[in-house]
């Protein structure tokens, strides 16, 4: 690829924790607590999955962070796949980002901001006659349609945004997210200061029905959880643009992730401690509340709604905006290996890869339409975690296939990290095919269905030459 086809290298160390930061931090800070509560029915069992799905995150990133400090280039995973195994591989894990791991985060992320907006200001109804329409009883394209269209409406938005130029992107991520960290240390100050908090309620064990927390449960909650840190990994995808990547990539997931657990974990006591989990279990139940509206509710009174509601919109926002701007790179380091639909490549005046950001929204508009936030997210982990497991194994592939190479970063207690890793991914990819088979089908179904299109790219290639 010519000079004139390159990316730029303009964002340091500074830019790369708020990347990691920026597409960690998003709906699952305020919805996910109650689906969790829902499972478990204990408040204390939910703090250590938070506990514990921020420490394998952390594991996984560290793990990540040593092949990202020794392959660091635009594409993250698609180009350490390549090295790591081959190039069929790499391009499952391309297809499966756009099909379902990157697309599906900003479709899921636009719906929770569009939600957000409704609380505030009540959408009018659009085609409300047509809500029952429906495919084959899963998929309802017209149910919520005013929320649905806000949704595609903010992903055009940020989609044009960020086609402006990275640096645009990067800097729309900033200023939002020094909104929301405020915002969210303020709801844990008041909260946990509260009259209201009883702060014994969140470390208690047992359960409200005294049965026994089971394996699958604890399993099926850190589902959940782990959507709320779901995104470090996507800093790689911009490997190309970023400044001295074998350094900065490695320190930033580190110092990102240390972030987001710490923020998890007080902001969630905070919840714990305002509400029961009868009233946690009830907002799941009725479908159409957001555990911290509901919290924030108690010590701020309605004020407060219009305070949550605000700041769930603006992290939705800067998340599903960092989200958009790390995804297309890696379509584009694709398509320039002749790997996915040629536009891709292409750069536009700014250096940025604006078919591939077309094509990755116009694909999110559609996957709006076809579920819900739950569905979505579930779908997500299930496949994001596969992958998780094999950029872990990566690890001790590479130090065998590459023993002699520099590492500006290697893995806090290898080989024991490592396979802690890849063994938790496996087991959360076969519980939830047990406990969420319908969601685990929905995104095997659209994985395998990039395996006819490798056979396709690569006779393309062949005819060419």
């Amino acid at each position: 690829m010519d000079t004139q086809n390159q990316l730029n290298r303009s964002l340091g160390l500074r830019f790369v924790i708020v990347l990691v930061i920026g597409n960690i931090i998003g709906s699952g800070v305020y919805k996910k607590v109650a689906p969790m509560t829902d499972v478990l029915h204990s408040s204390g069992w939910v703090l250590i999955c938070w506990l514990l799905a921020g420490i394998i995150s952390l594991f996984g990133a560290l793990c990540n962070a040593e092949v990202a400090g020794l392959l660091a280039n635009t594409g993250g995973e698609y180009i350490y796949y390549q090295k790591i195994y081959n190039k069929f591989f790499a391009f499952i894990f391309g297809w499966s980002l756009f099909t379902v791991i990157h697309t599906a985060s900003i479709s899921a992320l636009a719906y929770v901001f569009a939600q957000s907006i409704n609380s505030v200001i009540h959408l009018p109804p659009v085609l409300s006659s047509w809500s029952n329409i429906n495919l084959w009883g899963v998929f309802h394209p017209f149910q919520d349609f005013n929320i649905k269209i806000v949704a595609i409406g903010i992903i055009i938005v940020l989609t044009w945004i960020n086609n402006r130029g990275v640096k645009a992107g990067a800097g729309v991520s900033t200023a939002i997210l020094l909104m929301v960290i405020t915002g969210i240390l303020l709801i844990i100050a008041f909260g946990l200061s509260s009259s209201h908090a009883d702060l014994t309620r969140p470390f208690q064990i047992n359960t409200v029905d005294a049965s026994s927390v089971s394996f699958s449960a604890v399993f099926t909650a850190m589902l959940a959880a782990f959507w709320g840190y779901q995104g470090w990994a996507s800093i790689g995808f911009i490997g190309g643009e970023i400044k001295e990547a074998n350094k900065n990539i490695p320190k930033g997931i580190a110092i990102g992730v240390i972030v987001i657990i710490s923020i998890y974990l007080l902001i969630n006591t905070t919840y714990l401690s305002l509400m029961s989990v009868h009233d946690i279990e009830a907002i799941n139940r009725s479908g159409n509340q957001i555990a911290a509206v509901e919290a924030v509710r108690i010590f701020w009174n309605n004020g407060g709604v219009m305070f949550i509601s605000v700041l769930i919109a603006l992290t939705t926002l800067g998340c599903t905006n960092a989200t958009i701007l790390t995804g297309g790179r890696i379509y584009y380091a694709m398509a320039g290996e002749g790997m996915f639909f040629s536009k891709a490549a292409r750069l536009n005046v700014k250096k940025v890869p604006s078919y591939s950001l077309l094509y990755q929204g116009a694909l999110a508009s559609l996957l709006v339409l076809s579920g819900t936030f739950d569905q979505l997210t579930d779908m997500i982990i299930f496949a994001v975690f596969i992958f998780y497991g094999a950029t872990t194994l990566g690890v001790f592939i590479l130090r065998r296939k590459m023993p002699d190479t520099p590492r500006p970063y290697k893995v806090w207690g290898y080989p024991v990290v490592p396979a802690l890793v890849v063994l938790f991914s496996a087991t959360l990819v076969i519980n939830t095919i047990y406990s969420r088979p319908r969601e685990a089908a929905i995104g095997t179904a659209l994985i395998l269905a990039g395996v006819p299109l490798y056979f396709y790219f690569v006779s393309r290639l062949k005819n060419k030459r």
